[in-house]
């Protein structure tokens, strides 16, 4: 399953790091952050819970920028 995000990221290059942590987060298929448009597109793994995964991937991308906003 795939959904798509809006999120608030100040700089390409965060956008890029938050697409590298997004990846690394357990349950995690494949994620890609768009700066220009300010999404982010998450595919989950088969079987995962979506609400527990993206509290997950907020917390890992509240790592790489801390004023980082994900609407989910």
């Amino acid at each position: 399953m795939t959904k798509k995000y809006s999120i608030e990221v100040d700089c390409a290059n965060c956008a890029n790091l938050m697409e590298e942590t997004t990846k690394k987060v357990e349950g995690v298929k494949n994620a890609v952050v768009n700066f220009m448009t300010q999404k982010m597109e998450v595919e989950f793994a088969d079987g995962t819970d979506e609400k527990s995964v993206m509290k997950a991937v907020f917390k890992a991308c509240r790592k790489v920028e801390p004023d980082c906003e994900i609407e989910f």
